[in-house]
């Protein structure tokens, strides 16, 4: 090839390389930014119990397999992760210990996403009922409905007159803090099946007829985290459908919440890692994120 033919070749060759080269660094320049993400909420959002624990503040018992983490390995978001264990609606504006902020502390007017689970640790809800009901299981040999027959509609009682508002009050200062961010509250997956399995007994000592009460608790909790959810701008984010057949009484592998007794896990009556896995992917789905 002659001289000046060459040097046209390595001319045009250089061009290329420096145009695509340019291209590259206009891409991303012009990339979608990474999201701020701030995740709120008590131990569901946690991961209480789940290892590796995240050990800047063992107080939480948070850990660093939880779901907002999984949410923010799997999309790039710069997370905040201030969940906290037994947090109730009160620690968004309040300091739940000492040296431990209020949650909505976290939150500025560049937050682009907020995810939260709270509201079953106001009234002591699912502690309250799962002690009670459990209790009254092992006395009564797993027969009749004895909790219901005591408690009866205390429980929902207590969710409708001091849950359902402390929720509104809770979201609404979120919504405060970030205004510009996308918040979403998630639901609890299920604890308990719809009927009363007697091979589970074993693990959660519920009596078969407290079984289906304590599943209908758990759905007035969710109904009301809901309801305060469309009254504030925040999505919500159902379980109801999806975590159906997963529930504490089946089997490692399939089950997204720990029983009582016998489980894997340091906290029972929790999600577990395939859990907060699978909380974290419909969250995703619920937002398009994924």
């Amino acid at each position: 090839m002659p001289k000046h033919a060459l040097r046209r070749v390595m001319t045009a060759t250089v061009a290329a390389v420096g145009t695509l080269a340019l291209g590259l660094t206009d891409a991303t320049a012009h990339a979608t930014p990474s999201l701020d993400y701030v995740a709120l909420g008590d131990s569901y959002s946690a991961g209480s119990g789940v290892l590796p624990v995240d050990l800047t503040n063992l107080l939480c018992l948070r850990s660093t397999a939880n779901y907002p983490h999984v949410i923010a390995d799997t999309t790039g978001a710069r997370l905040k992760d201030v969940t906290c264990g037994a947090a109730q609606t009160a620690h968004f504006t309040q300091a739940q210990y000492p040296g431990v902020a209020p949650q909505v502390d976290a939150l500025t007017s560049g937050t682009d996403l907020v995810t939260l689970t709270i509201g079953g640790n106001d009234n002591s809800t699912f502690i309250n009922a799962i002690t009670a009901c459990g209790s009254a299981g092992v006395l009564s040999g797993g027969k009749g409905s004895p909790c219901k027959d005591r408690h009866g509609t205390s429980f929902d009682d207590e969710i409708d007159a001091n849950t359902y508002p402390a929720l509104k009050n809770a979201l609404r200062s979120v919504r405060a803090k970030a205004p510009n961010a996308r918040v979403a509250a998630l639901g609890y997956p299920w604890i308990t099946p719809a009927s009363a399995d007697p091979s589970c007994f074993a693990k959660l000592p519920i009596a078969a007829g407290d079984v289906p009460y304590l599943r209908t608790i758990q759905a007035h909790l969710n109904a009301v985290v809901e309801r305060a959810a469309e009254e504030t701008g925040v999505t919500y984010v159902d379980f109801s459908q999806v975590s159906e057949g997963h529930d504490a009484c089946e089997a490692v592998g399939t089950r997204w919440i720990e029983p009582l007794l016998f489980g894997h896990s340091l906290v029972p009556v929790h999600p577990n890692a395939l859990g907060e896995r699978r909380m974290a992917e419909h969250t995703m789905k619920v937002l398009g994120l994924s």
